[in-house]
């Protein structure tokens, strides 16, 4: 009976224990598994590119514009150069045409052919010498204005760059102006040649083929 009670007393002083450890490694468990604010993975705030200013883009706007006035200023100056060209080509057809009727003696023979021959060289070569004629050109900046340092140099960078553009924008138009009439010009006097063309072709064949009408008209 002793025995039995020394068990039960032995017995009844381990339970408390084992629980009073069940305890503590629930406890354990439980902090170990719940996170802490450090341990959480904080994420920085995404960064978002400042937006750019007006004046910048006002600025970077007129840039683009004046690049592109001088583009079609460079255009241009290209359409004077091949109007040129037809100049000397029409000037040199010209020639040619009255060269041919000068050798071949049918401008000298008295007929309605050779009237109109001569009216269409006079027409043609007054065309020619009025497409020829120097004209004013328009140029900015006009380096012959005296007070061009005192007006410009004052400026910014970005007023001379506005002002200037507004330059150019006059400076096209004023040479766009003589650019058509010396084209519009020429257009007449390309029609003219054509018409002196077909004259002298009809002249050299009622000529050779057909010398009694030529004759008939001289008389």
């Amino acid at each position: 009976m002793q025995r039995a009670a020394r068990l039960w007393q032995s017995s009844a002083q381990a339970v408390p224990e084992t629980n009073v450890q069940n305890i503590h490694t629930v406890q354990d468990i439980n902090t170990n598994d719940e996170p802490t604010i450090s341990d959480i993975p904080l994420e920085a705030p995404p960064t978002t590119d400042p937006p750019p200013k007006k004046q910048q883009r006002f600025w970077s706007t007129i840039a683009l514009a004046a690049q592109d006035v001088r583009s079609v200023l460079n255009q241009q100056r290209q359409q004077g150069q091949l109007l040129t060209t037809k100049l000397n080509i029409l000037f040199v057809v010209n020639g040619a045409l009255l060269t041919s009727l000068t050798l071949s003696r049918l401008m000298f023979i008295p007929s309605p052919f050779s009237m109109a021959e001569i009216v269409g060289f006079l027409v043609n070569f007054t065309l020619l010498i009025n497409a020829f004629l120097p004209r004013q050109i328009a140029i900015s900046p006009n380096l012959g204005d005296n007070k061009f340092l005192e007006r410009y140099l004052t400026l910014t960078p970005e007023e001379y760059q506005l002002r200037m553009m507004v330059n150019l924008v006059h400076t096209y138009q004023a040479n766009q102006q003589r650019i058509d009439d010396v084209s519009q010009t020429l257009n007449y006097a390309a029609y003219v040649t054509w018409a002196i063309a077909f004259v002298i072709m009809m002249h050299t064949v009622v000529a050779f083929f057909f010398p009694a009408l030529q004759y008939s008209y001289s008389l």
